[in-house]
């Protein structure tokens, strides 16, 4: 497997949802964590809908996008409240939604009524970007499969991983979603969440064919990665190309 080859900080940022849904942060909190997402400049923020418009203010003028999410953390409300939350927050200024899979209708195999719902609220959002968490950790293999495929039919456009609610996937289980990903919902774009700490895993995902990585650990792994790639200079010692006498 050909390692994917990060140029520097500011792609390894672009590669990164930097997440905070923390349900108890302050204002003061939110802003802090919101001027480390412009410092480094992620390709999106995923926050609580409490916080989209205090995002919009301040990122408004940047190229990174707000996301937010529906449904969240279980999933399990109907489908016109999902809608309505969804509306609710690109009017208040998200450009991304994260939509929580109904998981009791992916046990019961009722995909008509996930890809119905799916559609619902992609009809609803227009072109913004829609996400569908799908919980794998929860599911079989074969329900990973099934939940990419219909969120692939209803015309999402990404699938991701996990909610963080839940024990943080290990690196093959991540790369081991990916691939069933790829094979049943082949057009669908992947974010993985969940135990990606550091530079190696987050590297190590993306080559397993991830699209994105949500973390709410961005802000560390993009640093530590420009203090040891780009900040450490070296000077090196003058030197001659012929023999002293």
């Amino acid at each position: 497997m050909v390692g994917y080859n990060i140029k520097n900080s500011k792609e390894l940022a672009s590669c990164i949802n930097y997440t905070n849904l923390n349900n108890m942060i302050t204002e003061d909190e939110m802003r802090e964590f919101l001027e480390k997402a412009k410092e480094l400049n992620f390709n999106s923020v995923v926050i609580s809908p409490t916080y989209v418009p205090l995002a919009k203010e301040i990122l408004g003028e940047t190229n990174i996008n707000i996301g937010s999410v529906v449904g969240f953390p279980l999933g399990f409300e109907d489908s016109d409240s999902k809608k309505a939350e969804a509306i609710t927050l690109i009017e208040n200024g998200a450009d991304e939604i994260e939509v929580v899979l109904n998981l009791s209708h992916l046990k019961d195999e009722k995909y008509s009524l996930i890809e119905n719902e799916i559609k619902q609220i992609r009809d609803a959002i227009g072109d913004r970007i829609l996400k569908v968490i799908v919980e794998t950790k929860a599911l079989e293999d074969y329900e990973k499969a099934n939940a990419a495929k219909a969120a692939e039919k209803a015309g999402a456009d990404y699938v991701k991983t996990a909610t963080g609610f839940m024990t943080p996937n290990h690196i093959f289980e991540n790369v081991n979603d990916i691939n069933i990903f790829q094979k049943h919902a082949p057009k669908i774009k992947i974010e993985t969440f969940g135990g990606i700490n550091d530079y190696k895993t987050a590297n190590q995902v993306l080559t397993g064919g991830a699209d994105k990585i949500g973390s709410d650990l961005g802000y560390e792994i993009v640093k530590r990665y420009k203090d040891l790639r780009e900040n450490t200079q070296v000077t090196p010692k003058p030197i001659t190309l012929t023999k002293k006498d």
